[in-house]
């Protein structure tokens, strides 16, 4: 077999790993939970400490590919990756889980960078449109089976499984880069922006730390408001640091360009609505309904299956008709989708939700395909990287930010309507029953409320389980309401920022003034 094709079965299996496990770990963070003894923020950190660094070593990987090579670049993201997911599969408390999935998203970050570049030194012509093609495939299958895959392993073995089958996989790619694949570097390369990537790093982690903390207090916190303060003077930082550096690693130029801007709002606005709300749908489906990891996993394949169906038809549409009007749809499809799965209440059964998955699913298929090639296409072919990987940051960002924002709505809204509840259980009990109510709804987010349960009396538990479950819903459905907003608001901005005339290809043929 030529070395070209090689390059692509390593490329897609590294592809498929890295995705997967954006998607896999989502279902199984409940047994992740139980047997770390994590608490809800912990749980959060699982998820956004491999978003947030994916998102803030992106650019810099590029860079760094472009002047060491992207084939020993591509190595030592595998060597990373696979060494990450053996310290995650071996973690024994949720900060070693949380470190070692930073060190997943530090070799996903170096593999996403280096990917297409392999692909498009090794392929030209008509092999290239296969091998993007395949590509492709293997992106929206990796997130399609995640779920499942999730489920089945978690059910069948262990939480600990769903990392550690990465070793071998990854071993075996190591080993065929290696051997099979070519070299490849961009002679003068520009030098890596350091000073850049230290500050964002920083700051979306100061921003992320401070929208959990908040969750966790108040939004008056001393240590939120410092976070918050820290992060908001950090992102001015690295906007000037942007502006004066003599190698950026993100141009601030390319703001001038309506439909680039426009790609980057819809990219925060897909992955910061349906992917971030994921989670809570998730606990919901785990911890309230009671459903096993594997039950949770086959009920999210509705919403995996809509994905892959509408991603297959939206990628040969992209090229024969404005992007806009796949973009925009779909996001107005993926809030629509959030709107409907509102409503639910304490005896709200699954199959509630199942409308809002399929119209939520085919909008997140509508919008994943049309969304990449917009990020290059309206850049010349020697700033796509740039453009590209500035897109996947945006994208990493929104889940990362999105999951902290709605951990504060959640919590705030359960610990409103858990209150209002437990008084009038003890109204109508006429006993003297006492709740910590802040305690309460941490063991609630930690699926331990059998604990509040067990310690109240046996007359009034009845009315405790349906507050709890009313409180649960209740706080879920402003989810809802909240991630449909973004979404919509997405969708409004992709319909007006993103232009057919920004497009690089579409300056070629129109003819001069």
């Amino acid at each position: 077999m030529e070395k070209k094709w090689w390059t692509l079965l390593v490329v897609c299996a590294a592809t498929f790993m890295l995705l997967l496990d954006v998607t896999i770990v989502i279902v199984a963070l409940p047994e992740i939970q139980r047997g770390l003894h994590a608490s809800f923020s912990d749980v959060q950190w699982v998820v956004d400490a491999y978003a947030l660094t994916l998102a803030s070593l992106l650019l810099t990987a590029g860079t760094l590919a472009d002047r060491y090579g992207r084939r020993l670049l591509f190595i030592i993201g595998l060597s990373v990756f696979t060494l990450g997911s053996l310290l995650c599969g071996f973690a024994q408390s949720p900060l070693m889980l949380t470190l070692s999935r930073m060190a997943q998203g530090v070799g996903g970050a170096i593999l996403f960078a280096t990917s297409l570049a392999l692909l498009a030194h090794s392929f030209r012509g008509k092999d290239r449109g296969v091998a993007f093609g395949v590509w492709g495939a293997i992106t929206g299958v990796a997130v399609a089976l995640g779920p499942i895959l999730g489920g089945v392993i978690t059910t069948g073995i262990s939480w600990r499984g769903i990392f550690l089958v990465n070793i071998p996989f990854g071993i075996a790619a190591i080993i065929i880069t290696i051997m099979r694949v070519d070299e490849s570097r961009t002679p003068q390369a520009s030098r890596p922006d350091w000073a850049g990537f230290a500050v964002l790093t920083i700051g979306l982690v100061s921003l992320v730390y401070g929208l959990i903390r908040a969750s966790e207090t108040t939004w008056g916190n001393e240590g939120v408001v410092v976070c918050l303060a820290v992060a908001a003077v950090l992102f001015v930082t690295f906007v000037l640091v942007e502006r004066y550096s003599a190698h950026p690693m993100f141009d601030l130029g390319l703001f001038r360009t309506p439909t680039f801007s426009g790609g980057l709002a819809a990219a925060f606005a897909m992955n910061g609505s349906l992917f971030a709300v994921l989670l809570y749908i998730v606990l919901y489906l785990q911890n309230d309904l009671g459903y096993s990891a594997l039950a949770t996993g086959a009920r999210l394949l509705v919403t995996s299956g809509g994905t892959l169906v509408a991603a297959t038809i939206a990628g040969r549409l992209s090229s024969r008709m404005p992007v806009r009007w796949l973009i925009g749809p779909g996001l107005a499809l993926v809030g629509v989708g959030l709107f409907l799965m509102s409503g639910i209440h304490a005896s709200t059964p699954w199959t509630h939700l199942i409308s809002g998955f399929i119209v939520a699913g085919v909008g997140s298929g509508m919008v994943n395909p049309p969304l990449a090639s917009t990020a290059v296409g309206v850049v010349t072919p020697d700033r796509s990287g740039m453009a590209s990987g500035v897109n996947t940051t945006f994208r990493q960002i929104g889940i990362a930010v999105g999951i902290a924002v709605y951990a504060t709505i959640f919590s705030t809204e359960l610990q409103k309507g858990l209150g209002r509840s437990l008084n009038h259980i003890k109204a109508v009990g006429n006993t003297a029953v006492s709740w910590n109510l802040r305690q309460v709804v941490t063991l609630v987010k930690e699926g331990q409320a059998a604990q509040v349960i067990k310690s109240t009396p046996p007359a009034l538990r009845p009315q405790l389980v349906r507050a709890l479950q009313s409180s649960f819903t209740g706080a879920l459905n402003d989810l809802f309401v909240v991630s449909g907003t973004l979404a919509l608001v997405g969708a409004v901005v992709a319909m007006i920022f993103i232009r057919p005339r920004d497009f690089v290809a579409q300056q070629q043929v129109e003819p001069a003034p």
